[in-house]
């Protein structure tokens, strides 16, 4: 599923949820959807700046905005989070590998041999 992202969707992603509020507004509607009005009024800051932030969100398809009359609705898009996830994962491997060989090269440098791992603290 990751494979479906490119480097500048993954950009958009990582921008998008770089900011508190923007991670907050993927919260909020995550529990339900909410109107624009509503989400601005549950921040400190100018209906526009809401609204800006509701763009970023939805350039990184993080949610999906729909109309109703004159009410514009933001829901976050579980599918897309599942994506950001997956990609998350694939990042946490990557480092836990990256770890993992570190951790190996420092207990070779310190004379312990790879089959014998330290043990953990003993009782007395």
């Amino acid at each position: 599923m990751v494979e479906q992202l490119d480097a500048a969707d993954i950009d958009r992603v990582f921008h998008a949820l770089a900011d508190a509020t923007r991670r907050d507004i993927v919260r909020r509607t995550l529990v339900a959807e909410q109107s624009v009005t509503q989400l601005a009024a549950a921040y400190a800051m100018s209906f526009a700046a809401v609204s800006k932030h509701i763009a970023v969100l939805a350039e990184a398809r993080l949610i999906t905005k729909r109309a109703e009359g004159r009410v514009r609705l933001v829901s976050a898009d579980p599918a897309a989070l599942a994506k950001v996830q997956e990609l998350l994962r694939t990042y946490e491997d990557l480092w836990r590998g990256r770890i993992d060989r570190l951790d190996a090269i420092l207990l070779e440098d310190a004379g312990v041999p790879a089959s014998d791992p330290p043990s953990g603290p003993t009782e007395n």
